[in-house]
């Protein structure tokens, strides 16, 4: 099969499916630059303007250029040079915004690592990647301390999330603003440094090419490995993503919750709201009360969150005290609970607006690889097959490879992902092997089984490696966990497989049933009987909870221990 044709073909019928009124070209609304130069341009356009909205505490898109370049000057002073790691270990908060554009700025390489790292954990990626600097929540400092022996660790600086928390908040404030700031001794203390910085401006700007991040690969299963993405990476995955998905508005003001150091935090609160000069309004962690408080305070127009999270609100006894009418757009991300008709019949009636699935995407990806959005007519996307994810944002491709001969598939058939986009990350750090075996050709080989359907819509399988085969039949733990999603008693499952000498292997669900529900695992097996085929019928395990990582997957490898 001829690739260009099959890609000719393939963009077409995407072409004809696509939705009414969405972008289906990038645009760069300021132009082929990096994000630093959009930040300079907002805050000398929009001074005034909050680019972060902080519990009351507010932060201008002239502060922020302003600190960021005082924070690029504090690291060149400390004789941090281009091409440097930065390790950023800290919740969301005003100050990592300020610290991630100023290592962009000194053409430093940002470093994000988990707030909830343990040690070992944080250790492993300070040598991975070598990071001579760590920006650090206070409270996290005694953890710094255990990792830093064997590192290349020369300078620590730190800060504390109570230095902005205002006297009176108008939304309700996590615990870890209130934590009273620690003695400062074997650290820089970051906003006193910034206070006296002066700082330099003339900032040369980098080029689209320059490495900008290491973003590391969740370690569900094997250590993380650090995904190298460049300015330009960023730049694409603003420019296709928002127009297509969510629109260009830059009166907007948009919430997120989501962790910061992990790529889709990274792409919804610190290049999103840049790349469109709108406000951000910050929550450090997720609290649907706060989340409710901060909907109505600020006016939000925009949000992202968990199937969970939604679940949460729409349950939560003072749900109906406040005002959700600012709301027009609003995603979510199906981790655990799977979005359904039902969760979106809800939402609609509480906020007037449709929840829609986000994307697919992968931290090698830069995350943002395709759209649901404008695909929710009569629910179309949650009436389509199980892992039903859209179609490609404009300007990347996919095609469905044979896992054994790398041969192209026709439509429909079922195969290894593989995708090409502007945001493919340049290489895994100091991992050839790693980075020869997924990119091929300009394509990423994903390991993943998909489909790309005969309309052309993607629809993500899983992983390979996880997928299950019952009696000669293919059976994909994913598909397996989207169709118990729908179970109303369910409020997570996870599926894995487990060795049998009759039927090679069978499908376990580790399912976790709603509080007072009385679900039992015969009616639960009843209804997969109605649900599935026989071959894909689990055995069913009800648990308490399910083992998980700091960015809401589960650990299947802990699952297997449980078998």
């Amino acid at each position: 099969m001829n690739e260009q044709a099959y890609l000719e073909q393939l963009a077409h019928l995407q072409q004809q499916a696509w939705p009414n009124g969405h972008a289906r070209e990038p645009e760069y609304p300021l132009g082929r630059q990096p994000l630093t130069e959009y930040l300079r341009h907002w805050g000398r356009t929009s001074p005034d303007k909050p680019a972060v909205q902080f519990y009351g505490y507010s932060l201008s898109y002239a502060e922020l250029d302003e600190q960021s370049d005082r924070f690029a000057t504090l690291l060149h002073a400390q004789g941090i040079q281009p091409g440097e790691r930065v390790a950023v270990f800290m919740p969301n908060c005003p100050q990592f915004h300020i610290v991630f554009y100023g290592i962009l700025k000194a053409g430093a390489i940002h470093a994000p690592v988990s707030p909830m790292a343990m040690p070992m954990e944080l250790g492993y990626q300070l040598k991975d990647c070598g990071a001579s600097v760590i920006v650090c929540f206070d409270q996290l400092l005694p953890v710094v301390r255990q990792a830093r022996e064997g590192t290349d660790l020369r300078l620590v600086i730190s800060t504390s999330l109570s230095e902005l928390c205002p006297a009176e908040p108008p939304i309700p404030v996590p615990d870890l603003l209130r934590a009273p700031k620690l003695e400062v001794s074997d650290s820089i203390d970051l906003l006193p440094a910034l206070a006296v910085t002066k700082p330099r401006r003339d900032w040369p700007t980098p080029a689209l090419d320059d490495v900008a991040a290491l973003n590391y690969t969740g370690g569900t299963t094997g250590l993380p490995k650090g995904c190298i993405h460049t300015h330009g990476d960023m730049l694409y995955t603003c420019a296709s993503f928002l127009p297509a998905a969510l629109g260009l508005d830059s009166q907007r003001v948009s919430l997120n919750f989501m962790p910061e150091f992990w790529i889709a935090g990274e792409n919804a609160g610190l290049l999103f709201p840049v790349f469109g000069g709108t406000t951000l309004v910050l929550l450090a962690r997720w609290d649907a009360l706060a989340f409710m408080s901060a909907i109505q305070h600020y006016r939000v127009n925009h949000t992202g969150l968990l199937v969970d999270s939604a679940a949460e609100v729409l349950d939560h006894p003072q749900v109906q005290t406040f005002d959700f009418s600012s709301l027009s757009v609003t995603s979510c991300v199906s981790f655990i609970k799977k979005l359904t008709p039902e969760y979106r019949r809800r939402w609609h009636q509480l906020t007037g607006c449709t929840l829609f699935e986000t994307s697919f995407g992968m931290t090698e990806t830069h995350t943002c690889d395709t759209f649901t959005a404008g695909l929710q007519d009569d629910d179309f996307d949650l009436k389509s097959a199980p892992t039903f994810v859209g179609l490609p944002v404009p300007g990347t491709e996919f095609k469905v490879c044979s896992f054994e001969t790398g041969e192209l598939l026709p439509l429909g058939e079922e195969g290894e992902l593989c995708l090409r986009s502007p945001s493919l990350l340049k290489g895994y750090w100091n991992k050839p092997e790693a980075s020869a075996e997924a990119l091929k050709d300009g394509w990423l080989h994903t390991g993943d089984s998909g489909v790309i359907t005969e309309q052309g819509f993607i629809r993500y399988l899983g992983r390979r490696k996880e997928m299950l085969k019952v009696n000669g039949m293919s059976v994909f733990p994913s598909e397996l966990e989207a169709m118990l999603g729908q179970h109303p008693q369910l409020l997570a499952s996870a599926v894995i497989g487990r060795p049998d000498d009759k039927k090679g292997e069978v499908p376990v669900a580790f399912v976790v049933a709603k509080p007072g529900s009385g679900l039992d695992v015969e009616s639960l097996m009843n209804w997969c009987k109605q649900a599935m085929a026989v071959y894909k019928i689990p055995e069913i395990r009800l648990v308490e909870s399910l083992p998980m990582t700091a960015t809401g997957k589960v650990k299947k490898n802990e699952l297997k221990d449980w078998l």
